[in-house]
């Protein structure tokens, strides 16, 4: 058994971790940032670096040109002189450059492993790389003046488009790795972990990721019991225990859980049918370790290197969206799209807050939303204000409801005012929605959220609603939602949205969306 994880002071030191045993690569959980974006964020500072030196590039020829330090070397080698200050091709004709340097760094970059996560690479390494990928592509492109003799061609160019190209791609490596590591260290990205087995197994797991799991990682909420298992026979266990495995499938809806760890054990392992099927339904990581493994010292079979922190050899099963990188696009998507709203919006909620205080002085503009998001998450919304009272009344009114299921539905609420109407007509009243939105709580497009007073009343099979972000639209906005009475109807279209979606889903839906809200059929 190796020393406790040393990770994070070696991170503070600026050194690379990937090497340590302890570690492996479990970066992978809280480097969510896809290669292909790091690409395209690379590529676009070259073109810019590229563009930057055309500008520059009339002033410094001089420094190049025949007789100067760099002119005398270009001649040694056997490439021409330089052109004069004013004879630098036109930005058309040295596109060439760009398109030899861009691939010849990237394909750099990927030999030297600069798109791994950038929590595994040290300071060090992220300047290395970041020099070495333009320098292959400065080698490209003196061998193309040397092999085909290219007159027209300015060597303040070439040379002040590596230069800016070396400091911006370190520049921003090394400040998105500072801003992980801070966020890293301030506990953003610790996943938080249920243990199952056998009383005996959740000690050695507990023990296990007391020494060797880094608590910025992973986080023990507690463990569930095998059935029939008595763990009070060697004292209480050292992590709380939360139920038996039959209360997996609730404790995963109420309590923000990211992987579930169980210990498959030799005999009676019935149950692990049963912590299968939820994880699966409800879209959680679940690791399988062989409960053979825990009471074995192996002497020539050694564990391949995990994925993450918990080197324990596992089945691994993991959500297909949990690496995606359309997932991504679609988190970048709702950030810019709400943003954009809030600030166009703004006169509208400046306009909607003013009629409000007018009509009703006594209520608030904004009213806040307790509900339930991603994995039972709860946060609080914000919704205008329509109603004149809450709970109370509601409660008065419950023999009204026209939705059939743990959701309340009037169609004429005496609760809702004059200008309250109006706003839920057009879906005004939704419209603050778009912070939670930047906040991350929420989606454009998504099952709605429920509430805590709706979640206690879910049936097993509702649940799976809430294994994605909650949205402001999803399938059931556009389906007339004013028709449907019967809460499992709506719960069938969240479900239908989750197994088919698409960021093509994602655009139809809003695109319908704001023809409902046009036409005035809101709640």
């Amino acid at each position: 058994m190796s020393e406790p994880h040393q990770g994070v002071a070696a991170l503070q030191e600026g050194e690379t971790v990937s090497a340590s045993p302890t570690v492996g690569s479990m970066w992978k959980s809280v480097e969510n940032l896809p290669a292909r974006f790091l690409w395209l964020v690379d590529l676009s500072l070259v073109v810019a670096a590229f563009v930057g030196a055309h500008l520059v590039a009339p002033h410094l020829s001089p420094f190049v040109a025949p007789g100067s330090v760099l002119g005398s070397w270009f001649a040694r080698v056997g490439i021409p002189p330089s052109q004069g200050p004013d004879q630098l091709p036109p930005f058309h004709e040295v596109l060439g450059v760009l398109a030899i340097v861009a691939p010849a760094t990237q394909m750099a970059f990927h030999l030297l492993g600069a798109y791994r996560p950038l929590l595994q690479q040290s300071r060090t390494r992220l300047v290395v790389n970041s020099l070495l990928g333009p320098l292959a592509g400065l080698g490209a492109v003196t061998m193309m003046l040397f092999a085909f003799r290219l007159n027209r061609m300015s060597r303040s160019l070439v040379f002040l488009f590596i230069a800016f190209s070396v400091t911006e791609l370190i520049t921003w490596r090394l400040g998105l790795r500072a801003y992980k590591l801070r966020r890293y260290l301030a506990g953003h990205y610790v996943r938080q972990v249920v243990l199952v087995g056998t009383a005996a197994h959740i000690r050695w797991l507990a023990s296990y990721f007391a020494r060797r799991v880094p608590e910025h990682a992973y986080h023990v909420l507690g463990c569930l019991l095998a059935p029939g298992d008595d763990a009070s026979g060697e004292g209480p266990l050292p992590v709380p225990v939360l139920g038996e495995v039959g209360t997996l499938g609730a404790l995963l809806v109420h309590r923000p859980i990211s992987d579930v760890v169980a210990v498959q054990p030799d005999s009676h392992g019935q149950w692990l049918s049963d912590i299968l099927a939820s994880c699966d339904y409800l879209r959680v990581t679940l690791r399988i370790i062989p409960g053979a493994l825990l009471s074995m010292e192996l002497k020539d079979l050694l564990p391949v290197p995990a994925a993450d922190a918990l080197t324990i050899p596992s089945l691994l099963l993991r959500p297909v969206e949990t690496d995606s990188e359309l997932h991504f696009v679609k988190r970048i998507f709702d950030l810019v799209v709400a943003t954009m709203a809030l600030i166009l919006l703004a006169p509208v909620f400046v306009i909607i807050a003013i009629a409000i205080k007018l009509t009703t002085p006594h209520l608030p503009v904004f009213y806040p939303w307790p509900v339930v998001g991603y994995k039972g998450r709860p946060f609080v919304g914000y919704k205008f204000t329509t109603m004149r009272a809450g709970d109370q009344a509601k409660a008065a009114l419950a023999h009204l409801n026209e939705m059939k299921g743990p959701a309340f539905k009037i169609t004429n609420d005496p609760r809702v005012t004059k200008l309250g109407r109006v706003l839920r007509k057009y879906s005004l009243n939704e419209l603050p929605q778009f912070w939670s939105v930047v906040r991350g709580d929420m989606s454009l497009v998504g099952p709605r959220p429920p509430g805590p007073h709706e979640l206690i009343h879910f049936e097993d099979w509702h649940r799976r609603k809430l294994s994605v972000t909650p949205g402001i639209t999803c399938l059931w906005q556009v389906r007339g939602r004013n028709k449907i009475t019967n809460f499992d109807d709506w719960v069938r279209m969240d479900l239908e949205y989750i197994d088919r979606w698409s960021l093509w889903l994602d655009f139809t839906i809003l695109v319908r969306t704001v023809w409902v809200v046009v036409k005035g059929t809101g709640s």
